[in-house]
């Protein structure tokens, strides 16, 4: 059972740490990502403002900082999804940093909407369809 007073504490500092940041320019999408209120929410809640587990969270909160750092230096994005009846464009920046896997999604909702931060995935498994590799034999 972990402790509650040290879920507060990393909550409220990963919360200060977010709130220090208004945008950052990422050069992967060659424009200004928006940190909202919205995207600190997600770390905390799911769809449906279902609370994700605490264990989730505080893994999130951890590597804010490395999110933050790799939006403000990536050059490529690996991942686009565009959901047409919601009109919104999600994209993955991917990478290896300090011997960690991490996946950052920013996304844009609407045609006139800024681009925010969505979510950090730590260590996150994606599925064998997005992990295969086609090579072509000789």
């Amino acid at each position: 059972m972990e402790d509650p007073s040290l879920y507060s504490v990393a909550k409220a500092e990963a919360k200060e740490f977010y709130a220090s940041f208004r945008r950052i320019f990422s050069p992967a999408l060659g424009q200004d990502i928006y940190f909202t209120s919205e995207g600190f929410n997600h770390l905390i809640f799911k769809r449906l403002r279902l609370e994700r587990k605490r264990g989730a969270q505080l893994s999130r909160f951890a590597v804010l900082p490395i999110a933050v750092k790799l939006i403000g230096m990536a050059t490529t994005y690996q991942e686009i999804e565009r959901r047409e009846k919601e009109h919104t464009v999600y994209w993955g920046i991917v990478a290896i940093i300090n011997k960690q896997k991490i996946k950052v999604v920013v996304r844009k909702v609407g045609t006139h909407g800024n681009v925010h931060f969505w979510s950090v995935f730590p260590q996150w498994v994606t599925s064998k369809r997005r992990d295969t590799k086609f090579f072509q034999g000789n």
